[in-house]
Protein backbone atom coordinates (compact mmCIF):
# COMPACT_ATOMS: atom_id res chain seq x y z
CA UNK A 1 0.00 0.00 0.00
CA UNK A 2 1.01 3.64 -0.78
CA UNK A 3 1.27 7.09 1.02
CA UNK A 4 -2.24 7.61 2.21
CA UNK A 5 -4.03 10.61 0.15
CA UNK A 6 -5.81 11.63 3.21
CA UNK A 7 -4.59 12.36 7.12
CA UNK A 8 -5.83 13.79 9.87
CA UNK A 9 -3.30 16.37 11.21
CA UNK A 10 -3.84 17.14 15.22
CA UNK A 11 -4.07 21.52 14.82
CA UNK A 12 -5.24 23.93 18.28
CA UNK A 13 -9.05 22.77 18.78
CA UNK A 14 -8.99 19.85 17.34
CA UNK A 15 -8.27 18.32 14.21
CA UNK A 16 -8.10 19.12 10.11
CA UNK A 17 -7.70 16.57 7.40
CA UNK A 18 -4.39 17.00 5.27
CA UNK A 19 -4.54 16.28 1.57
CA UNK A 20 -0.72 15.02 0.71
CA UNK A 21 -1.55 15.28 -2.67
CA UNK A 22 -3.00 18.90 -3.19
CA UNK A 23 -0.97 20.32 -0.18
CA UNK A 24 -3.72 21.81 1.65
CA UNK A 25 -5.91 21.49 4.12
CA UNK A 26 -9.96 19.80 3.30
CA UNK A 27 -12.97 20.56 4.97
CA UNK A 28 -13.66 21.76 8.13
CA UNK A 29 -12.02 21.93 11.96
CA UNK A 30 -13.12 18.56 13.71
CA UNK A 31 -13.16 18.03 17.87
CA UNK A 32 -12.73 14.34 17.63
CA UNK A 33 -10.64 12.16 14.99
CA UNK A 34 -13.01 11.82 12.49
CA UNK A 35 -11.35 7.94 11.54
CA UNK A 36 -14.36 6.36 9.75
CA UNK A 37 -14.04 9.93 7.30
CA UNK A 38 -10.79 9.06 6.47
CA UNK A 39 -10.87 5.49 6.25
CA UNK A 40 -13.90 6.31 3.24
CA UNK A 41 -11.56 9.44 1.74
CA UNK A 42 -8.73 6.68 1.45
CA UNK A 43 -10.45 4.32 0.25
CA UNK A 44 -13.75 3.42 -2.12
CA UNK A 45 -14.92 7.13 -1.91
CA UNK A 46 -18.25 6.23 -2.16
CA UNK A 47 -19.95 9.78 -2.21
CA UNK A 48 -22.93 9.37 -0.42
CA UNK A 49 -21.28 7.75 2.49
CA UNK A 50 -18.70 10.93 2.39
CA UNK A 51 -21.62 13.47 2.48
CA UNK A 52 -23.25 10.85 5.37
CA UNK A 53 -20.16 10.99 7.29
CA UNK A 54 -19.67 14.85 6.92
CA UNK A 55 -23.13 15.19 8.13
CA UNK A 56 -22.31 13.18 11.25
CA UNK A 57 -19.45 15.04 12.31
CA UNK A 58 -20.68 18.53 11.68
CA UNK A 59 -23.62 17.56 14.05
CA UNK A 60 -21.16 16.42 16.46
CA UNK A 61 -19.77 19.90 17.09
CA UNK A 62 -23.31 21.61 17.80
Amino acid sequence: MGRRRFVARGVPGGYRIWDNHGRRFWGDLYELCPDDLLTELNGRKDPARISALLRRYRALKR
